[in-house]
């Protein structure tokens, strides 16, 4: 990671140690995760969250935020943002983010534990890298994730072998 990209979740953890935000976006995630209950083949849920959440002090080309509460024991399987970096921050609970291409994966375990490292809590992943989040049995992950376009532009791209280009894109809003 470039010590450019450490300063920027630097910034952005700063922000989101305030307990201000860190309660308007529990209440979101509580929100989130009571969807999750109610939908019981669903691996998570989500919410695009109003950038005002977090007040003027969002580093540039932060252009949406979202909350993910993801279900223990899934494997949502593996996505990429072809338009879009992701920062994405452990909330709540833990989870292996893992980076790189279908089959060659690299772990990254991150945790929600304030005394933990910036690099054990969050990850960025650049546009076009294949990721792939998979929860313990445990418990839910909540997490928190920023892209560098609006909500209502954010491509997700999934494999897809009855394609010719071998993928399928949606718009991640489009999902819901």
């Amino acid at each position: 990671m470039t010590r450019e990209e450490h300063a920027r979740l630097e910034t952005l953890d700063t922000i989101l140690r305030s307990e201000d935000v860190r309660e308007r976006i529990g209440a979101i995630v509580e929100r989130v995760r009571a969807e999750l209950s109610r939908k019981n083949e669903a691996v998570m849920t989500w919410e695009s969250l109003p950038l005002a959440i977090f007040g003027r002090a969002l580093p540039p080309g932060i252009r949406s935020a979202w909350v993910f509460v993801l279900r223990a024991g899934a494997d949502t399987g593996a996505e990429r943002h072809p338009n879009s970096c992701q920062r994405m921050m452990s909330f709540e609970g833990s989870g292996n983010m893992q980076t790189g291409e279908p089959g060659q994966w690299k772990s990254n375990v991150l945790v929600s534990d304030p005394k933990a490292l910036l690099e054990r809590r969050w990850i960025s992943i650049p546009p076009n890298v294949w990721h792939r989040p998979l929860v313990g049995a445990d418990a839910d992950w909540a997490v928190v994730s920023f892209h560098t376009v609006p909500a209502d532009e954010l491509i997700e791209e999934r494999p897809d072998s009855s394609r010719k280009d071998g993928t399928k894109q949606m718009k991640y809003l489009a999902k819901k």
